[in-house]
Formats: structure tokens, C-alpha cells, sequence
């Protein structure tokens, strides 16, 4: 189906079709919990990068197992663009280009981002998607984190620190859940979403899966400047 077939379809009446630019982590779990209730956008599916050397979602170092886990929590298929390690950008944008004609064939018009502030962010992936057909939706945009983390956690968001910036937390906040707790405990300038790189998480509880994730910690350890706690099935 062409963009323009899709775009007659949704004039029609019908939702457009959206993916989730899934990180595995609590921003997009929550966007997409917001487009859900919204009912505005059809959503077909889960976009997510992983790198081909390590089977791991890009940047946060969660398991394949555990992102397709997610997957079947939510009901939704997952549409992997797998990297090299390492990854340039031409080689990035490359593979991406790849999924956006893909995506065009399947007849999405919409992809969906976690994002909360960063503009530079927002701005290249608007970039990156003008003149595609495929529209970026922001849901989460410019809402004050800490009220954001408050309902996150109201609305039944449980999630576990994979990866951290050493530079601004101390190693032991590595693994540890993401909750009111540990927002008390972040350091002043922090964002309790993590939204300027501070931390990255793994959802293992959502108001949209199916049942919880039973997870297991397990080794913690600093690689190109960050310092990630691993995750698996338990």
C-alpha cells in the first residue's frame, strides 16, 4: 500500500497506523500507554534497534530475550533493525531508510517517540523522517519530568536501571528499580526520567502488559563510559 492509499484510508475514517519507537524502556513504555488510551493512532507494532554483535537493545543493553518478552507482553510485533558494532552514522541511517520503506509498504503514516525535552533529539528525528510519509508523534512532549515520573508510577509503571552515566551517579544506582525511592535519592540536576542521558531503563511492569516480567539481575559492568547492570528471564 502506497502513503497516499494510506493517507486516503485514514481520511476515511480510519485510525492511522503507528509503530513505537521502543527502547524497552519507561518513556516509550508510557507513550505508547498514552496513545493507547488516546485511541487516536492504530498501533501495528514496536520499533526497535539491537545490535547484531551482542543481541542487546542499542544503548540500554537489554537481552533480545527480554525485548521480545516486552513484545509478547504487549501483544504487539516487534520489527527489529539490527547494527553493526560499531555502528556509523551513514551505516545508521542506511538500515533505517531500509525500515521506512518497509514500514511505507505496510501502510504506517505514524511513529511514535518516548521523547520528553531534548530538542536537538526531536529535531533530527523530524529530519530524519520529512519527506518519508511517515509523521512523528511526540505524546510525552515538554510534560515536567517530575510530575511525569509521579504518574508513571501511579499508573502502574515498574521499572530496573540497565545502564548509567558514571559521571553524574554513583555505580550503585545500577539495577536498581526505578521507583519513589530512588527519585528521592537522585542527585540535585538529575532528572528523575533520565531524559539528558542520566540513566536508561528496562520495563518489566506496564498498565499495558499482559502480566508482569519476572526478571533476575545479574552482572554489572563499565563499558565505553557507562556502567550497565545486566537483566535476564528469570
Amino acid at each position: 500500500m502506497s502513503s497516499a492509499d494510506a493517507g486516503r484510508r485514514s481520511s476515511a475514517g480510519q485510525r492511522p497506523r503507528a509503530v513505537m519507537s521502543w527502547s524497552s524502556g519507561k518513556d516509550s513504555a508510557f507513550a505508547l500507554h498514552e496513545v493507547l488510551r488516546a485511541g487516536e493512532l492504530e498501533v501495528v507494532g514496536l520499533l526497535t534497534t539491537v545490535s547484531q554483535a551482542y543481541a542487546r537493545v542499542a544503548m540500554h543493553g537489554v537481552r533480545r530475550a527480554l525485548l521480545e518478552a516486552q513484545a509478547r507482553a504487549l501483544g504487539l510485533p516487534l520489527q527489529v533493525v539490527e547494527l553493526p558494532a560499531p555502528c556509523t552514522n551513514a551505516e545508521y541511517e542506511a538500515r533505517m531508510g531500509a525500515w521506512v520503506e518497509s514500514a511505507r509498504a505496510q501502510g504506517i503514516t505514524r511513529v511514535v517517540f518516548g521523547d520528553l525535552f531534548l530538542e536537538d533529539i526531536r529535531a533530527y528525528r523530524e529530519r530524519q523522517l520529512e519527506g518519508t510519509g511517515l509523521e512523528p508523534v511526540f505524546p510525552l512532549w515538554q510534560r515536567p519530568t517530575p510530575a511525569l515520573a509521579e504518574a508513571m508510577l501511579d499508573a502502574g509503571v515498574e521499572a530496573t536501571i540497565t545502564c548509567m552515566d558514571p559521571r553524574v551517579l554513583d555505580r550503585s544506582f545500577a539495577g536498581r528499580s526505578w521507583d519513589r525511592a530512588l527519585l528521592a535519592a537522585l542527585p540535585e540536576g538529575v532528572d528523575p526520567c533520565g531524559e539528558n542521558g542520566e540513566f536508561h531503563t528496562f520495563v518489566h511492569a506496564s498498565p499495558d502488559f499482559a502480566a508482569p516480567l519476572a526478571v533476575r539481575g545479574g552482572e554489572v559492568v563499565e563499558r565505553e563510559g557507562f556502567v550497565f547492570a545486566d537483566l535476564s528471564p528469570a
